[in-house]
């Protein structure tokens, strides 16, 4: 189905982006520290509130 080319391009591509992404997350990892702070908090209010409606959902069905 893919040529031996397309195969070598695609393990390439995927190996170099995944290191292109640890390595921006590393620089950019004291920024969001810094200006993220309470974040956590809102994405646990966030699928606490999701997992609360989707509970009334299946109490009432």
């Amino acid at each position: 189905m893919f040529s031996q080319g397309q195969i070598i391009f695609a393990v390439v591509f995927a190996i170099s982006f995944t290191i292109i992404v640890i390595i921006a997350y590393k620089k950019d990892a004291k920024l969001h520290k810094k200006y993220y702070k309470g974040s956590l908090w809102v994405l646990l209010a966030f699928i606490s509130f999701i997992a609360m409606i989707a509970a009334i959902k299946f109490a009432f069905i």
